[in-house]
């Protein structure tokens, strides 16, 4: 019985830190939630997988504003350039202002990016877009973004 109880609170000691630190663990990119902050991964890569997550009170790169599900039906082919971009225009621009208090069609300092699916996601089903904030002139944000 004692055994089970030093294993129990091994792992409830490993979840626990887990939800603590989660602002400064690397994660996988598609796990990021609206809110989180996350440096840019320094190595330069076409696909990016993990980031680095940051709380958003320290310096940080980016802070994501929006996660979404691109429409498109599991067999679909890939969307061109100009349709993802519709689509990040249609739901992550229309929120833009709403989160961080800025006018989009004004905004000089600080800049909308997004993650899509890798081709070979896409195939698999993954729809996931995550739309992000970030400081045009590459400086760190030092503050959420999110207006309260």
């Amino acid at each position: 019985m004692r055994g089970w109880l030093v294993r129990i609170g091994i792992i409830a000691v490993i979840a626990i830190g887990a939800f603590v630190l989660r602002d400064r663990l690397s994660s996988n990119a598609g796990d990021l939630a609206v809110g989180d902050c996350f440096d840019e991964p320094t190595a330069a890569a076409e696909t990016v997988e993990d980031v680095q997550h940051q709380p958003c009170n320290e310096a940080h790169d980016n802070e994501v504003m929006v996660v979404t599900e691109h429409p498109a039906a599991k067999d679909a082919a890939y969307p061109s350039d100009a349709d993802m971009e519709a689509f990040v225009d249609e739901k992550c621009v229309s929120v833009y202002q709403a989160y961080s208090g800025r006018d989009p069609a004004t905004e000089s300092e600080i800049g909308l990016a997004w993650f899509v699916p890798t081709d070979e996601g896409w195939k698999d089903g993954t729809r996931k877009v995550i739309c992000y904030l970030y400081r045009n002139d590459g400086t760190k944000l030092t503050a959420p973004l999110k207006v309260p």
